[in-house]
């Protein structure tokens, strides 16, 4: 339902739905604080409270109340139609020109529109022949001048018919008004026109074809008269043609500098507004024009209810793996980009089979890879299983049943889906697929193992380091529009040894293959590095881009050959202590991670 917030000084800023804060019409002249938006509105239930002074209405029995008189006025009043609650037009006899005294009359007292706007719009009558009643009739004339010339004359009857003279120019009704002005009024009738000028707005045009979506009128126009405007006013009528008009307007001007205007529940244009609730309603209706959106631009008020959440509640932690010591330095975030690397076998893989299987089961985050290394798919699978399970994948095995195998089959089925596009395997392909697999199964992440495997398509004139910055773009764009979490895996340059123990060096961000913008554009940056003499598998987590989800770190685990799980751990790195003491505490687990679903006796075997 719409209320009329203007009614009782409630500036709703263009705002048509939701809650929003804004000036108190009670108490705000008497704030110390300008400033202070103290009126809290609920704009569809039409309920306003001032948390300063206690100011509270409830426009839905306001309008109620007002209904109610309304039918009471109109079963006493002779003229049931006429409202009485603002200080309309006097009629002076002594005042009238080209106007008879019974059309002045009319136009002032029906129409409010004051005789000195009459004189200075050069309002005249005449008898006229109108083609559509086929005889004479006496009309109101509105004349068009462009640079104080008679362009044209459109002539209406007592019957609303109109007419134009026959072969004149088509232009604007009060073209000379607007120019040079910063804003610009556009309405869809000669008396909505009239309307504002009565409200001091002379810089106010009527399309001359009424609401028609032919705008050949505006050619000659759109750079003399409106290229230079900062804001235009789209006034026109609230009903389908108008909307029609309206829409037409708003791809010739641009929505960025144009502004809605709203005349309220039973009021179709700008007269009707003044007719019913007066000039200063329709200033305020004018004022609170409704600014449009502009795509990919917002403010905090768009983004209020997402500010108050965090206000209330503040930044919380991203989702948890399980990993005691890595959920301390990292938690991750939907809407984001990891970029994983690490030397060629030190398990950047398999890390991150677990990590994102470890997410799955604790957020049900389902998965879809492009991994071309991991082919056949079914060897993956039976990878996923044994993280899965604790077990090998193997009938043979000890604790691995009929039942568990059905269980496990039925969560992969679930829960992970491979990409692997029968065309040529370029990102395109590959995000189009992900993307079918949000709509249809909802997934949440997408892993990209590894970006070598990808056929890029790189377009002439642009150099690598362009293209997989475009590339990374695309990627995080994906991410924020579909909602995801995408892990791209990518391989370093090759790496110097140590001098001294001959060992690679652990790669930085900054050293994978083909350019610095890996580091730059990552939210996420871990780097995988296998330490062989010591048997730990370090996770240095280098870039996390937003404090509340974690800091950059190194956490310490350990390889379970017999299951392919990451076990936390603590590693001395004091250099005195012998290689095979270095690593203590490892935390290995054996359980089997298959949640107990709607039938808990289907994996008794995990227990």
């Amino acid at each position: 339902m719409n209320y009329d917030f203007h009614s009782i000084g409630v500036n709703t800023f263009g705002r048509t739905s939701g809650r929003i804060k804004t000036f108190c019409p009670e108490c705000h002249e008497n704030r110390k604080n300008k400033r202070d938006k103290s009126l809290s509105v609920d704009i569809d239930r039409g309920l306003c409270h001032c948390h300063y002074c206690g100011y509270t209405v409830n426009l839905a029995h306001v309008k109620a109340n007002e209904e109610r008189k309304r039918r009471q006025t109109e079963a006493t009043s002779p003229h049931p139609h006429e409202a009485a609650h603002f200080v309309r037009p006097v009629y002076d006899a002594d005042r009238v020109s080209a106007l008879s005294p019974r059309t002045t009359r009319w136009l002032v007292e029906q129409r409010c529109i004051p005789q000195e706007t009459l004189t200075r719009m050069r309002i005249s009558e005449a008898q006229e022949w109108m083609p559509q009643t086929g005889a004479t009739a006496n009309c109101i004339c509105f004349p068009y001048f462009e640079n104080d010339r008679l362009i044209n004359i459109k002539y209406r009857d007592g019957a609303k018919n109109f007419k134009l003279v026959t072969g004149a120019e088509l232009i604007p009704y009060n073209i000379d008004g607007i120019l040079a002005t910063p804003e610009a009024i556009v309405v869809e009738g000669e008396f909505d026109a009239l309307s504002f000028v009565a409200m001091g707005r002379t810089d106010v045009v009527s399309a001359p074809a009424g609401a028609s979506a032919n705008l050949a009128w505006l050619d000659r126009f759109a750079g003399s008269h409106f290229a230079d405007k900062r804001c235009i006013y789209l006034a026109v009528d609230n009903d389908p043609k108008g909307i029609v008009l309206r829409d037409a307007l708003l791809q010739r001007f641009g929505p960025e500098r144009c502004r809605i205007v709203h005349f309220g529940p039973g009021c179709k244009d700008a007269n009707e507004h003044l007719v019913r609730y007066g000039i200063s309603s329709l200033r305020i209706a004018l004022e609170q024009a409704q600014e449009l959106p502009i795509t990919g631009v917002y403010t905090a008020d768009d983004l209020q209810d997402e500010l108050r959440r965090l206000f209330e509640n503040g930044l919380k932690r991203g989702a948890e793996t399980g990993w005691p010591t890595f959920d301390k330095i990292c938690t991750f975030e939907l809407r984001r980009l990891v970029v994983m690397s690490g030397i060629p076998g030190d398990g950047k893989s398999e890390f991150t089979d677990e990590l994102v299987l470890r997410l799955c089961l604790r957020h049900d985050w389902q998965i879809a890879f492009f991994s071309p290394e991991n082919m056949p798919i079914s060897y993956h699978y039976n990878k996923l299983a044994e993280k899965l399970t604790g077990l090998k994948f193997a009938r043979d095995t000890p604790g691995m049943t009929e039942t568990l195998y059905q269980g496990v089959q039925r969560f992969l089925t679930k829960n992970v889906v491979h990409i692997l596009p029968s065309e040529r395997h370029t990102v395109d392909a590959i995000l189009q697929k992900a993307h079918a697999l949000v709509v249809r199964r909802g997934i949440r992440i997408l892993v990209i193992d590894p970006l070598s495997r990808i056929e890029h398509q790189r377009p002439e004139g642009l150099t690598e380091t362009q293209y997989l910055s475009e590339l990374l773009n695309r990627l995080s764009t994906f991410a924020m529009q579909n909602d995801c979490l995408v892990i791209l895996i990518a391989h370093p340059r090759k790496m110097e040894r140590h001098p001294t123990t001959q060992r690679r060096l652990v790669p930085e961000m900054y050293d994978i293959s083909g350019s610095a913008e890996f580091f730059n554009k990552a939210d996420y940056g871990i780097i995988v590095e296998r330490d062989q003499q010591v048997n730990v598998v370090r996770i240095h987590v280098q870039k996390v881009k937003y404090k509340h989800l974690g800091t950059p770190g190194v956490v310490p685990l350990m390889y379970n050959m017999a299951n392919g799980r990451y076990a936390t751990c603590e590693e001395c790195t004091d250099a005195s202590v012998p290689v095979e003491q270095r690593i203590r505490n490892a935390q290995f687990d054996t359980d089997c991670w298959l949640p107990k679903e709607e039938e808990p006796d289907l994996f008794a075997e995990c227990e």
